[in-house]
């Protein structure tokens, strides 16, 4: 089910990770040639990742929420 992007933090290892707006938070890395997300790298390009929309496996699942806001 696609979720819209609604903020990022990083992980324990310094990994960007999405904050979905279903609840979920779904890791985002750019690691070349496996996933190709530039827009990780810059605060600008998070930024303008906001709104858009990712597949979430968690709600697929019907998995617990991460946070609640």
């Amino acid at each position: 089910m696609d979720q819209r992007i609604v903020g990022f933090h990083r992980d324990d290892e310094g990994h960007w990770v999405a904050e979905l707006e279903c609840g979920h938070n779904q890791h985002v890395r750019h690691d070349p040639p496996w996933t190709n997300r530039p827009w990780t790298t810059s605060a600008e390009g998070r930024e303008g990742a906001l709104g858009k929309r990712l597949a979430c496996r968690k709600c697929d699942q019907n998995a617990p929420r991460d946070w609640f806001s």
